[in-house]
């Protein structure tokens, strides 16, 4: 258990801070499933405790690593049920459940190098019903997709056929399935593992990911540039818990809630991303392939079409609008 008010406390080891705060102050459960030292702490827990801390009388204790519960599958459940108050998780692991939110996942809908939380956000009213009984805080994508392989090198749809790649959720299922690999789904702190083993070849998802998962020590090979979309990720509270409290608490919650939550997060994971792929192409023992543009392409041939049918499918066209800004 970690407790913390304000983001310059340190998130390791079993802080506890109850003896200086305020009798009247109200604590908040939020729980994860990853270790303190991800992204998610820096990037989402101490902007958002430190924010209601210095406006309010509420506090944050943290209960990382699947403390109330190992299952990441099952983290929108816990915080509708009150296991916590507040939790975070991936749209991808539940994907029947956010279905129209995933298309901010797709390939081609948020373009190259634009950010994705504000799509998300710019579509919010014709997705809330995909958050029942909660209070989304922060949505947001990662950093572009990428492959991350261990003894294979990907540099064309070809390079594909017959391999078994780890996805986050039915899109990436999807893209994978159109490429010509076997998708496997599994939660990330899975994936180290199952590399290590050859339980699968290689894994599509953010760059992010290899520093926070340490696949750098399991994997050899990265591909980047293929237009395989995002995931997506979010920070919910139970509604129920958000109307109980007061005014004052909420207009502090509603002070950092939305935009610039997510705000924090995505430049977090960005930046986290950047830092990973410069110490990828430094290390010699690592091959990073940049596509160039025609291989870009011939991914794209395959993946773009495919973002035009799910959404399709989905009768979501005016959700793909309001996300890609036509």
């Amino acid at each position: 258990m970690i407790r913390t008010k304000f983001a310059s406390l340190a998130f390791a080891g079993a802080l506890s801070l109850a003896g200086g705060l305020s009798a009247q102050a109200e604590e908040l459960s939020f729980a994860h499933f990853v270790p303190p030292g991800h992204t998610l702490t820096a990037a989402v827990i101490e902007p958002l405790a430190e924010s209601v801390g210095e406006s309010s009388d509420l506090t944050i204790r943290v209960y990382p690593g699947g403390e109330l519960g190992k299952g990441p599958l099952e983290q929108y459940v816990r915080v509708v049920q009150g296991v916590a108050d507040i939790v975070w998780g991936l749209p991808g692991y539940t994907s029947s459940q956010f279905q129209k939110t995933m298309i901010a996942e797709m390939p081609g809908v948020i373009a190259d190098g634009e950010p994705g939380y504000p799509a998300i956000w710019n579509a919010m009213e014709l997705i809330e019903s995909e958050f029942p009984a909660t209070k989304p805080l922060a949505v947001w994508t990662s950093e572009p997709n990428v492959f991350i392989m261990k003894d294979k090198e990907i540099r064309s749809p070809e390079d594909l056929a017959g391999l078994k790649m780890r996805v986050a959720g039915s899109t990436s299922a999807l893209m994978i399935e159109a490429l010509g690999a076997t998708p496997v789904q599994m939660p990330a702190g899975e994936i180290y593992n199952a590399l290590q083993t050859g339980l699968i070849d290689g894994v599509v998802t953010g760059s992010s990911a290899i520093a926070d998962f340490k696949l750098n020590e399991v994997a050899n090979s990265y591909t980047i540039g293929a237009p395989l979309g995002r995931l997506t990720f979010y920070v919910v509270m139970n509604q129920g818990r958000y109307d109980g409290l007061t005014d004052e608490q909420k207009a502090a919650i509603d002070a950092v809630a939305g935009a610039p939550l997510s705000e924090s997060a995505e430049k977090a994971w960005n930046a986290l991303a950047d830092k990973t792929i410069a110490m990828l192409e430094a290390d010699p023992a690592k091959t990073v392939i940049n596509l160039s543009d025609e291989e870009v392409a011939a991914f794209g041939a395959v993946t773009e079409p495919l973002t035009a049918k799910l959404v399709a499918d989905l009768g979501a066209e005016d959700v793909f609008a309001a996300m890609s800004g036509e």
